[in-house]
């Protein structure tokens, strides 16, 4: 087939050619000065992707679901109470992780396609609960919680529950304030805002998390973070680290810095408005119900009665080699989730909508041609004429 794949699933998401050429060197020795100085430069970068300047970061070869488990086993003693909300794939996922670990998870469930209120924490939150498990941006359905108002309801319980927070669809796409939040363990993977291929894992820990795992924690060996930390202020590990992809993540968060977090996340937004904007042209439903909790990662696409989504993915794939996330557990056949995080701009999204669209109009949805792609250039235009305007108050021609 010719031209380009089309990547657009909530990640892995696109590696920037910038990023591929940094990894393509020769493997160097992990214990030299050279890389204890790519180390040394590195983790004080990440931190300030979580917007922290007491946390520090943890990195391991390692997917997002081992951050899960570092995360967990750190902090947490087996039989230790923790309170999780189950709504959507990943959420139940991590509470699963916690149950399968040891620890008596007390789950409650949320409609798919809502995000966790203050009030579920607060009426559900009790005394003996160690701590509280959130998803930023549940990647199943599309839907970022108010990290913020999870902390005040803590607070307001007077708990002294840890709040451990999923970020691996949002950070490096949209805002995240470890330190002003008051989070004390976060955690993500490299293959979605921060542009890498999948093998890295990142935990960011709160002095408090830091002290209660000195003390404490898990029967654990490879996701212990004490030892990192020790060998981390050489700039070394006490495993094999993956070198190359280090390379890259050094290019991506330059890359990252030279836009500016506030300008990606505001690309996110902007490019999410597009998408949300061709979705309602299509006929089609957000699965996420509440505006404010739209996420700017990824939409997940309601279908119609008697369209499975599947189909249309199938479709996508086959006719124009364009991959679109599929709907994951009890979601399977309902919806189908259109990435727009990572490297892209408003072109490469209009194609991806344009692909979609063919898509849908093959598997009959009756849709107008160019409807959708038309909507998302509208709003592309209104939000970049906004933009500018703000500019010109701002700062003058």
């Amino acid at each position: 087939m010719s031209g380009r794949p089309f990547l657009q699933i909530p990640g892995p998401t696109n590696v920037p050619d910038r990023v591929l050429r940094a990894m393509d060197r020769a493997v160097i020795d992990h214990r030299s000065p050279a890389f204890a100085g790519l180390v040394r430069g590195l983790l004080p970068d990440l931190a300030r992707v979580f917007k922290t300047e007491r946390g520090r970061v943890i990195v391991y070869p390692s997917s997002g679901t081992g951050a899960w488990e570092a995360s967990l086993v750190n902090v947490l003693a087996p039989g230790d109470r923790v309170l999780a909300f189950d709504y959507g794939h990943f959420s139940a996922g991590f509470a699963a992780a916690a149950r399968n670990l040891g620890f008596a998870v007390d789950l409650v469930p949320l409609r798919w396609g809502a995000s966790v209120p203050a009030s579920a924490v607060a009426e559900h939150l009790k005394p003996d609960h160690r701590a509280v498990l959130v998803v930023h941006n549940e990647t199943s359905t599309g839907v970022r919680s108010d990290v913020r108002g999870v902390r005040e309801a803590i607070d307001a319980k007077r708990s002294d529950a840890l709040l451990i927070v999923d970020t691996v669809s949002s950070l490096g796409s949209m805002d995240f304030r470890f330190d002003e939040w008051r989070v004390d363990v976060a955690l993500t993977g490299s293959q979605k805002g921060l542009m890498l291929p999948p093998g890295l894992g990142f935990v960011c820990a709160s002095p408090r998390a830091i002290e209660v795992a000195a003390k404490g924690g898990s029967p654990r060996n490879f996701f212990d973070w004490r030892p990192i930390l020790e060998d981390n202020a050489a700039g070394f590990f006490p495993y094999t680290p993956a070198t190359l992809m280090l390379f890259g993540l050094r290019e991506a968060l330059d890359m990252l810095f030279a836009e500016g977090l506030e300008a990606v996340f505001a690309r996110h937004h902007r490019l999410a408005e597009g998408v949300r904007a061709a979705v309602r042209a299509w006929g089609l439903g957000i699965l996420c119900e509440e505006p404010d909790s739209y996420s700017d990662s990824l939409t997940a696409v309601v279908m119609p009665e008697g369209l499975d989504s599947n189909v249309v993915i199938t479709r996508a794939r086959d006719r124009f080699d364009l991959a679109l996330g599929v709907g994951l557990s009890k979601l399977r056949g309902r919806v189908f989730r259109i990435g727009h995080l990572g490297a892209l701009g408003e072109l490469e999204v209009l194609a991806t909508l344009g692909g979609v669209e063919m898509a849908l109009r093959e598997c009959g949805h009756a849709v107008a041609a160019g409807a959708g792609v038309a909507a998302a250039e509208e709003r592309f235009l209104v939000l970049a004429n906004a933009a500018e305007k703000a500019a010109v108050r701002a700062y003058g021609r």
